[in-house]
């Protein structure tokens, strides 16, 4: 017998939530653009000692290889891994005509990534089977634009959609990724006896801590979590975690797919090839950082109020320092001064193995007229508004702080992805 419509899912039960995901993407790109390394174990990332993997084709994949991984242990896996640097730049670029080919399905496309999206496509529906023809055809179209694979799950709500989507995903061989339908749907009326069997850690929310607890509550598998009452895991996880992940394996989802979502943070950050220590250095590295964040900004057209550095020592304990300015800025001098005494205020003389800063709490940048004690301050600001008009003319490299000088006379700025897997070899 068929169960009952859960709560959470389209109100007339409709398989109307797709949830698409590239397969390998920063690999993949980079395998179009070097076709002879196709049956070549392919990494994306960092290639120094502190590398991090970004990506791993699925020949690499075969090897035990993954993401996040770091470098030194991909190789140590298969000593003939072949490292390629991240171009995010081209990833993004190949991303945005990837997400124009998803609005042509529906305007209700929210993405995840740059390389993953959830799409609404109950509007374009035109008979209750269509949802997985749907999905066959967007996969249909995504390579012959654009020559990548991705897989899609397809389900009456976006959690599970997720879900489906690992079941839908290629299996790596020494000889490349090993294709199924690149399509899995969980059908209407199924959707616990899909759920039921998975381990707990499979859902969203639940990382090692949390799944540590609900074993110790003799918890293994959502068909477990499922049998146990709210009151038991609000007080075996806390209020908001418990009640979250009791709805989760009665497969509510109540999100809908939110298009054209802005940005919560913008934020850049790195880990050095050897620890800093001298003043003078760290703050050199603060500038850039700065700096490409304000431009960020700039060309967004946005603003934050919230400011964070964060710093990683040698030791690899993390701190981070905020500050909440009193109106929104994309100044780079105003938040070059809010980071200096940030960083002012921490202890580095152990070393820093990682610097970041971001802003938060973005919005509109607000235009109001100076106080008098301000006045001063205009001619910094007019400053910034000329830099930032110089780079969008003659390109991001045109102009910068004096502190970025190379010993060439370039500038040593940092851009969108710039080493975000870690410091290369040389």
């Amino acid at each position: 017998m068929t169960e009952p419509l859960l709560e959470g899912q389209a109100p007339d039960g409709t398989l109307g939530f797709l949830h698409v995901d590239m397969d390998a993407f920063f690999a993949a790109c980079e395998l179009l653009r070097h076709p002879e390394l196709r049956e070549e174990p392919v990494v994306v990332g960092g290639t120094g000692d502190r590398g991090v993997v970004a990506a791993a084709s699925y020949v690499a994949r075969s090897y035990g290889i993954r993401s996040a991984m770091g470098s030194t242990q991909a190789r140590r896996l298969c000593p003939s891994v072949v490292f390629l640097p991240g171009d995010h730049a081209y990833y993004s670029a190949v991303s945005a005509r990837i997400m124009e080919l998803f609005g042509q399905v529906t305007p209700l496309v929210e993405p995840l990534s740059l390389d993953e999206a959830f799409l609404d496509v109950r509007g374009a529906l035109r008979g209750q089977d269509q949802a997985q023809a749907m999905a066959v055809e967007l996969r249909r179209v995504v390579f012959e634009q654009e020559g990548l694979t991705c897989s899609v799950g397809v389900a009456t709500n976006k959690f599970l959609a997720k879900l489906a989507t690992e079941r839908a995903k290629p299996t790596p061989s020494r000889q490349g990724p090993v294709f199924g339908s690149g399509v899995f749907v969980v059908e209407a009326g199924t959707e616990l006896a899909f759920l039921s069997p998975m381990p707990v850690r499979d859902l969203w929310g639940v990382g090692p801590a949390t799944e540590k607890k609900l074993s110790r509550m003799g918890i293994e598998t959502v068909a477990d979590l499922r049998t146990q009452p709210v009151e038991r895991l609000r007080s075996g996880l806390g209020t908001s975690a418990g009640e979250h992940l009791h709805q989760l394996a009665h497969a509510r989802d109540h999100r809908p797919v939110v298009a054209n979502q802005r940005a919560k943070s913008i934020g850049h950050e790195e880990t050095f090839r050897t620890d800093l220590r001298e003043p003078a250095a760290l703050h050199r590295e603060l500038v850039r950082m700065v700096d490409a964040v304000a431009s960020r900004l700039h060309r967004a057209k946005i603003a934050g109020k919230t400011v964070t550095l964060k710093v990683r020592f040698a030791s690899f304990e993390t701190v981070t320092r905020s500050v909440t300015l009193p109106e929104v800025t994309a100044s780079a001098h105003v938040l070059r001064e809010a980071t200096t005494r940030l960083l002012s205020g921490v202890e580095t003389s152990e070393g820093v193995r990682l610097l970041g800063v971001s802003v938060s709490q973005l919005g509109q940048p607000v235009a109001r007229q100076l106080s008098l004690d301000e006045v001063g301050r205009r001619s910094v600001v007019e400053a910034d508004a000329i830099v930032e008009a110089i780079r969008d003319r003659f390109g991001s490299h045109a102009i910068g702080p004096a502190a970025l000088t190379d010993p060439g006379g370039g500038l040593d700025r940092k851009v969108a992805g710039q080493r975000s897997w870690g410091p290369d070899d040389s």
